[in-house]
């Protein structure tokens, strides 16, 4: 997965990356049509200056040699004009210069001439140096101001959106309050807002309504169960019934059962959401723990060993500790092999339960999700893990899953 990056910084390095391509670019087209016309001016220069030497011999006059910058000689034979960069010494700086040399071979009143004309290219060198230098500091401040004010400019235009991003970030089902977006003057900002908190709006009914009809069905439930359940004492106790309709009772009664623990565990979910349990004691878990092994002694063939170097105290609601740590021994002894050892372990931070297993889960993710069971064989309702889960994110615990050498392994870390 990509390295994810914020959106002003991002805009900002393609400003910048842009910017400085643009500078290294312009610079380099700067420095090569300046150093063209230059030179361009050089050997106009030059064709000047040997056009009055031309016209001077023409009109008879006396020309006189000025090396390294003008020089005139009689040759016997002619040959073709060429133009070329040469060092040569000059006199008045006493050391190596380089020129832009100009020779032309004439026929001037029956005398053949080679006209030879230089220009110092040292001065052009500085001026076209001179130049690109100005540009460079000119276009760098320039670039640094505008990099500044854009990037204060797009923290201004986009400091509603990151606001409104906090307050989708903090936004919660389970708060009374409505979410409070910031306006913005920019058209797509305001209907992202208006959008935000219509949908945030409609989330929000729907979760209450789901919610309280959960809390309905929850309610409704419990009588409806508690008259069969006294119907069905009641045939049992005053009439003479078969094996088989004794079957059918007893199958009618393990559904019941059922049913009043899917209803329990779902109030005690719906009051989880609804921030019921607020109330909070000093548990020592670690007595809480031996409490529950010498409950379960007498109804299960499996061991249970407990060891605990330090009592673990954590501060929480008495009820939702004691589900909490039934829910994980009895997940234990439930899915571990007979006649093995389940393994729980404490000290002041951590706790830790695992038993014996055919093999491992297929799609733990799925682990702590409501209603999931690996199989459809065990009778589980597949809440027992997802109340665990409720309560550690009520009170900021993480557990986790793993198997490893045969066992599930539950962990649970307490933060003090």
């Amino acid at each position: 997965m990509n390295k994810k990056i914020k959106l002003i910084k991002k805009t900002s390095k393609t400003f910048l990356f842009t910017g400085l391509f643009l500078i290294v670019l312009s610079s380099i087209v700067l420095y090569f049509y300046t150093r063209n016309l230059l030179q361009n001016e050089v050997e106009e220069v030059l064709y000047s200056t040997e056009a009055r030497v031309v016209h001077a011999l023409e009109n008879n006059e006396n020309i006189y040699s000025l090396p390294p910058v003008t020089e005139v000689k009689k040759i016997h034979l002619l040959k073709k004009t060429f133009l070329k960069d040469t060092i040569i010494y000059d006199p008045s700086q006493d050391e190596m210069e380089l020129f832009r040399e100009l020779s032309t071979f004439k026929k001037i009143n029956g005398k053949n001439y080679q006209i030879t004309v230089r220009n110092l290219v040292v001065e052009t060198e500085n001026i076209l140096v001179a130049i690109v230098v100005s540009y460079l500091i000119i276009f760098s401040l320039v670039f640094m101001f505008l990099f500044y004010f854009n990037t204060k400019r797009n923290l201004t235009i986009w400091k509603p959106f990151f606001m409104n991003l906090e307050q989708m970030k903090n936004f919660s089902l389970t708060s009374k309050e409505p979410i409070h977006l910031v306006e913005s003057d920019i058209l797509e900002f305001s209907e992202l807002k208006s959008e935000i908190e219509t949908l945030t709006g409609k989330v929000k009914r729907d979760y209450e309504n789901l919610k309280q009809f959960t809390e309905d069905v929850s309610h409704e439930i419990q009588t409806p169960l508690a008259i069969i359940q006294a119907k069905i004492d009641t045939i049992i106790n005053e009439n003479t019934i078969n094996e088989k309709q004794f079957n059918q009772i007893t199958s009618i009664q393990k559904d019941i059962q059922r049913l009043k623990q899917l209803n329990k565990k779902i109030t005690i979910l719906t009051k989880i959401d609804n921030n019921q349990f607020i109330s909070t004691t000093s548990i020592n878990l670690t007595d809480l723990i031996n409490e529950k092994i010498n409950n379960y002694k007498e109804l299960t063939s499996n061991t249970i060993h407990f060891t605990a170097t330090k009592n673990l105290i954590i501060s929480m609601d008495a009820f939702l500790a004691d589900i909490l740590i039934n829910n994980l021994i009895t997940n234990a002894l439930k899915y571990s092999l007979k006649n093995n050892a389940v393994l729980i372990s404490v000290d002041e931070n951590s706790l830790v339960i695992s038993n014996i297993g055919e093999k491992a889960i297929l799609h733990p993710e799925k682990l702590f999700q409501r209603f999931y069971r690996e199989s459809t064989k065990n009778q589980s309702i597949g809440l027992g893990l997802a109340i665990i889960k409720k309560i550690c994110d009520l009170y900021h615990f993480d557990v986790s899953y793993q198997f490893t050498k045969n066992r599930h392994t539950f962990s649970l870390q307490f933060k003090k």
